[in-house]
């Protein structure tokens, strides 16, 4: 369904977006948030959704700016060549190319966020950093607790997994006590488990997730 284009960021770099079309006049627009797997098969397949439930979604290359063209799968060998990737994109330049593909959904509607794993963590970056973002929603975003004293700038809503190895609940509490404007939702699941990719796919819970996101962006975005 989607292609590739491209988009340039404040400071001049250039990166790839996965751009996935509705089929008739756009509701909303969405800039969808990679993992740490790059903009692989699984992002692309989500992005597809989207648009399918009528959104004109943008899902940008955010490993660009390290190692063009980066995306692998799930196995060991490649979480640790994700984790090795993420490790050289700051938090800043991140938000510096999600901001400019905001600017490039602007004309399609009111604009929403949405994130998994690392792209979780984003989400929440879009909601406190980037003018324009309307709502945002975070899947099992593990550094956001870190960030919690930054403050959104439009709703937001958070997913986690109770038994989710990386994300401690007492990092959940942290945030759902710094923010109690925050809809926060937790899963009987583990990390990923909207990922029909990963061994902790929920097939139950991804479901549940997505039916109270749609629901958000419908609220909030169009």
């Amino acid at each position: 369904m989607g292609e590739i284009v491209q988009l340039t960021a404040q400071d001049g770099h250039r990166f790839d977006v996965y751009q996935a079309k509705p089929s008739g006049t756009p509701r909303g627009a969405l800039l969808v948030i990679q993992e740490i797997f790059g903009v692989n098969s699984h992002m692309r397949s989500v992005a597809d959704s989207y648009a399918q439930d009528g959104y004109f979604v943008l899902a940008p290359a955010l490993f660009d700016r390290a190692e063009k063209g980066f995306e692998v799968g799930y196995q060991p060998d490649d979480i640790q060549k994700g984790r090795d990737v993420r490790a050289k994109v700051p938090w800043d330049a991140a938000v510096m190319d999600m901001a400019a593909t905001v600017a490039a959904l602007k004309p399609h509607g009111k604009v929403g966020a949405v994130g998994y794993c690392w792209g979780g963590s984003l989400a929440w970056l879009a909601a406190t950093r980037i003018d324009g973002v309307d709502a945002a929603v975070g899947y099992y975003g593990g550094q956001i607790a870190g960030f919690k004293d930054e403050a959104p700038k439009c709703p937001v809503m958070l997913h986690f997994g109770e038994t989710d190895k990386s994300i401690p609940m007492t990092d959940v509490e942290a945030v759902r006590a710094a923010h109690p404007e925050v809809t926060v939702h937790v899963y009987a699941a583990g990390h990923g488990f909207n990922c029909d990719q990963r061994a902790d796919f929920s097939p139950e819970n991804a479901k549940v997730a997505r039916e109270r996101t749609l629901a958000f962006f419908r609220n909030h975005v169009g």
